[in-house]
C-alpha cells in the first residue's frame, strides 16, 4: 500500500467548489453554456460543481489519454471520446481535476476552437503550474499544489484512489 498524506480537505473542496460555482454563474448568466467535463478525472469534481452552478447549461464529455499508468505525461495527447453536443456559437467551459503540463487542455482548446465555439474557458480543481509544458491561461482555478503526486477526488495513479474523499499526495512518486 502506498503511503499518501492529505493535501486539501473535502471541507475546504467543497467550500471553494461553492465559490467557483458563484463566479461561473455570475459569468455566463444569459450565456449558452456548454460544460465539457474531461474524463476519467473529473467526474467527481464536475458533479459536484454541477450542483452548484444556479443557471441553465448543457453537459458533454470528452476523454483523452496522456499518462497511462505512468506518473509523468507521456507528452502526446490522444481523444478517445469525443462530445456529442453541437458547440458552434455556444460558450463552453471545460472542466478538469488537474492541470499539469497543460497539453490536454492546449489540444482540447485547439479542437472545440476549430468547432467555432463562441468562447472556451477552463476550469480546474488544481493547478500545477511546476510542471507547466505550455503557456495556458486557466480561468477558475480551485487550489494551486507546486508538487507531488496528487490522488483522489476523481484523481487516480493507475486507476487506483479516485474513491477518496479528499485529495493527497503520494509519498515516494515523482
Amino acid at each position: 500500500m502506498q503511503e499518501k498524506e492529505i493535501v486539501i480537505s473535502r471541507a475546504e473542496i467543497s467550500g471553494r467548489i461553492k465559490e467557483l460555482a458563484k463566479e461561473i454563474s455570475s459569468d455566463y448568466r444569459n450565456c449558452n453554456l456548454i460544460v465539457v467535463g474531461v474524463l476519467k478525472g473529473a467526474f467527481v469534481f464536475l458533479a459536484d460543481l454541477l450542483r452548484e452552478i444556479d443557471i441553465p447549461l448543457e453537459v458533454d464529455f470528452v476523454r483523452l489519454a496522456s499518462y497511462g499508468a505512468d506518473t509523468v505525461s507521456s507528452g502526446e495527447v490522444r481523444l478517445s471520446n469525443d462530445i456529442e453536443l453541437e458547440i458552434v456559437g455556444k460558450d463552453v467551459l471545460i472542466v478538469e481535476d488537474i492541470v499539469d503540463t497543460g497539453l490536454s487542455l492546449v489540444f482540447l482548446r485547439k479542437l472545440f476552437a476549430g468547432r467555432n465555439a463562441k468562447s472556451i474557458r477552463i476550469c480546474t480543481l488544481i493547478d500545477k503550474k511546476e510542471r507547466r509544458q505550455v503557456e495556458l491561461e486557466i480561468d477558475y482555478t480551485g487550489f494551486e499544489i507546486e508538487n507531488g503526486f496528487l490522488v483522489g477526488y476523481g484523481l487516480d495513479f493507475a486507476e487506483q484512489h479516485r474513491h477518496l474523499p479528499d485529495v493527497y499526495r503520494l509519498k515516494n512518486q515523482t
